[in-house]
This record gives structure tokens, sequence and C-alpha cells, in this order.
């Protein structure tokens, strides 16, 4: 298991911060999704696609499995929280993690034959963390919250546009077999899921996203605090 670092949670140093920061630290996860209209998502907590290109690739222009012809890049914000991890799943589309705010967010990569990488997305660049992480297509990742963290605001940027046909699960067993060394943190991040989209449902939006959104960290704090955690039925594949 990979040694964790201890922060402290952006909150807890609201006094010390300039006035932009302590505004910073006193939003919730609750107004993150409100302000920013995220979403319930099946592989990266919570997520708006900001923007897609309108300029496409046309068929054939690239090789398989994008020789169909599609938007040549895609963005979206994604809010992790404690119940709320970035699943392990893989996208086939080079992607680009990016750091905005919060707390720092501990990713995973497990690559071809074995390896993995841990990185640190996060503000402390003396500490060797980083603003932006490269994630290549096809690899699976997985990502927490260091310490006591209560949310990192990130974005990713894929390129070509990522469509749902992109996006597979990970087999948890599976890949903590082929990768021992990061087994455990596999493992329990996979055990911290504490909100489910359900399969089939169509995309919510506006007030019954939001409504959704502060159900699911309600239920969040209520189980972390009684020391449960419960794993509900598999999700829909998103688009992150």
């Amino acid at each position: 298991m990979a040694p964790r670092q201890q922060y402290e949670p952006l909150g807890t140093l609201a006094h010390d911060a300039p006035k932009g920061m302590v505004m910073t630290a006193d939003l919730t996860a609750e107004e993150i999704c409100s302000l920013l209209e995220l979403e319930p998502n099946a592989t990266c907590g919570f997520v708006r696609v900001t923007f897609t290109t309108t300029l496409s690739i046309a068929p054939g222009g690239l090789p398989a499995p994008f020789a169909d012809g599609r938007p040549l890049g895609s963005a979206l914000y994604f809010l992790v929280t404690p119940g709320a991890p970035v699943r392990l799943h893989r996208i086939r589309n080079d992607q680009l993690y990016h750091y905005n705010l919060g707390d720092p967010l501990e990713v995973f990569l497990l690559h071809a034959g074995g390896s993995s990488e841990r990185v640190i997305l996060g503000p402390d660049l003396r500490g060797g963390q980083r603003l932006q992480l490269l994630i290549p297509g096809n690899t699976f990742h997985t990502a927490r919250l260091l310490g006591q963290g209560r949310w990192f605001l990130g974005a990713s940027t894929e390129w070509p546009a990522v469509v749902p046909s992109d996006v597979e699960i990970g087999d948890v067993d599976a890949l903590a077999a082929s990768h021992p060394d990061v087994a455990e943190d596999i493992r329990e991040i996979a055990a911290s899921v504490q909100h489910l989209v359900p399969s089939g449902a169509a995309v919510v939006r506006s007030m019954q996203a939001r409504s959704c959104v502060r159900s699911c960290i309600a239920r969040e704090r209520i189980a972390f605090a009684k020391g449960t955690a419960k794993r509900g039925p598999e999700e829909r594949l998103g688009t992150a």
C-alpha cells in the first residue's frame, strides 16, 4: 500500500489565508455542485461537461477506435468528495487532469505489465504536487482525497472528445491482483463509494440534479459519521 501523506483540510486554514482564499475555504461541496450545476456521475464524483468543440474529425481521419469520426475535443468539471471518489475506470482517449480548487487528490495510474504510478494533484508545488496530470488513453486509474480533505474541484480535457462507449469500469479484484503494490489502495477507494448513478437512468438536470447531489452528499456524511459504507447497484456509464 502506498504511504499516505496527511494534509490539513482546506477549511482549517481559513484564518491564515487572504480574503479570496477564505471564500474558497468556506465553500461546501453542495454549494459547488449548485453553482457549477454538477451532476452525479458514474466514474468521477460530480460532473458537468463544459465544452465540446464544434470542429469534428471526419470518419477515417483517425485509426480505430476513433475511426467513425467525432468532435476534436471536450472538457468538464469534476468534484471529488470522501464518498464520491474517482472510481476505477479507463477511457480510450488521452486526457489531462487539472487542479482547480480544494484539497489534494491522490491519483493511482495502473499501467500495463503490473506497474503503477502515484501522483498528487494539488496546490503545494514545493511539496511536489502537480497542477496537471496526463492520463494516457486506455490507462486504468482511480483517485481519492488526501487526509481529512473535504473536496477537490478539478477539470479534465480530452482529445478526441469522449463518448459513452469510450468509458470502461475496472474490475477491482482483477486489477488488484495484477497490481499488488496498490491493491489495498484500490480496494479502499472502491469501498468508499457512497453514491451511485442507477443503471440506465437518464441524465438528471436542473433542480432535480441539484436535489440528487444534496441527498447524495447528505447520505455520505451520515454513513461516514456512523462508520458504515454501503455499495449500491451498478451505475450508468458517463462521459467523464
